[in-house]
């Protein structure tokens, strides 16, 4: 496994629309090892394979703390409610901002894994969104396509504080 460099907003290849995963071998196994690595390292939720570089519909979720993180091969949302939630989100791709954006509260996904075979997953909440951001990735989009309002350094800095100070501790990473 190696740390891949994770693109950031000015690249465009993060405009593009990433192509379905054919070949379900030692070099896609690789792909999302390496994903797995580079995720943890920069300790997002969740990441595609554009936003390392690779025009491959591949997701990979981790928001379920002591579970493995999702992979998502040809995901597909098959299913969104209605009911929306505004809540604040970021990017890896967009380091040092953050937004308000509606996104679905429930969602369900259709993917393949690693060796091909098929698998549905649903999420709310931060599963959700995470499942939205990505997939939103591999068809070009950023969150920041769909804020509501982006949110101001002074914003960004008294969420982490109020998150930090719930989670009862003074770490305001």
């Amino acid at each position: 496994m190696a740390l891949r460099n994770i693109v950031t907003s000015e690249d465009p290849v993060l405009r593009k629309v990433s192509r379905p995963v054919t070949k379900f071998d030692s070099k896609l196994a690789m792909l999302i090892d390496d994903m797995k690595e580079t995720l943890k390292n920069a300790d997002g939720a969740g990441l595609a394979a554009v936003q390392v570089g690779v025009l491959r519909r591949v997701v990979i979720v981790d928001v379920d703390e002591g579970k493995e993180a999702l992979e998502l091969v040809n995901p597909e949302i098959t299913f969104k409610s209605d009911e929306l939630e505004e809540c604040e989100e970021a990017c890896l791709s967009v380091p040092g901002e953050g937004g308000i954006v509606a996104r679905p509260k429930e969602v369900s996904v259709k993917a393949q894994d690693r060796k091909g075979e098929w698998h549905t997953y649903s999420g709310t909440g931060l599963k959700a969104r995470c499942f939205c951001h990505e997939l939103d990735h591999l068809d070009g989009h950023l969150y920041t396509d769909f804020a509501i309002r982006m949110l101001s350094d002074d914003d960004i800095r008294r969420m982490r504080e109020e998150r930090s100070k719930a989670n009862g501790n003074g770490d305001s990473k």
